[in-house]
C-alpha cells in the first residue's frame, strides 16, 4: 500500500490556523493542464487563490484535490487543484505558511467521472480583465536586485 503524501495534512491544518486566527488563507498554485481555473488571472503559469470560508463555496480538500467554487469578476467558477501543485499556503495578512517543493503531476490526471480536469480557456471581455497585480507570497527581505536576479524563477522563498 502507498503511503499518503503529509502534504494535505498539512494544507488542512495550515488553514484551520489561517481562520482560526481570524487570518485570510491563501494557497499558491502551479497551473498546468489539470488545474481547473479561469486563465485570465493566471500568470508565470501561477495563480495565487484566496480559500476562506467567505471567498468560497462548497470548499473541499482532499488528499489529492481542492475544489471549491469562487467568483473572479462576478461570475462563479469551479475551481479543481491538484494537492500537488500547490507551492504554498499562508496567511495574507503576515505571510506566515509554508512552501513547499514543486512536485511532478501524476500522469492521467482525471477527475471522478473520468473526465480529464483542464484549465478553463475563456476569452475575457477586456472590462473582465484585471490589471495585473503583485502580492507577495511571504514576507521576505529581499532587495529590488535579488528580485530582478531571479526574474525567471518562482517567486516564492523557501523560509526555514
Amino acid at each position: 500500500m502507498q503511503e499518503i503524501s503529509t502534504k494535505p495534512y498539512l494544507l488542512r491544518a495550515l488553514y484551520e490556523w489561517c481562520t482560526d486566527n481570524g487570518f485570510t488563507p491563501h494557497i499558491a498554485v502551479r497551473v498546468d493542464g489539470a488545474t481547473r481555473v479561469p486563465c485570465q488571472f493566471v500568470r508565470n503559469d501561477e495563480i495565487v487563490l484566496n480559500i476562506s470560508f467567505e471567498a468560497t463555496s462548497q470548499l473541499q480538500m482532499g488528499n489529492e484535490w481542492i475544489e471549491f467554487s469562487a467568483r473572479f469578476s462576478g461570475k462563479s467558477h469551479k475551481i479543481e487543484v491538484q494537492v500537488a501543485s500547490v507551492l504554498a499556503i499562508y496567511a495574507r495578512k503576515n505571510g506566515q505558511g509554508m512552501a513547499f517543493p514543486v512536485e511532478p503531476a501524476p500522469q492521467g490526471s482525471t477527475s471522478s467521472a473520468g473526465m480529464p480536469r483542464s484549465v478553463e480557456r475563456e476569452v475575457p471581455a477586456a472590462e473582465d480583465v484585471a490589471p495585473e497585480r503583485s502580492e507577495p507570497i511571504a514576507a521576505s527581505a529581499a532587495s529590488d536586485d535579488e528580485a530582478s536576479k531571479s526574474a525567471g524563477r518562482s517567486h516564492l522563498k523557501v523560509v526555514k
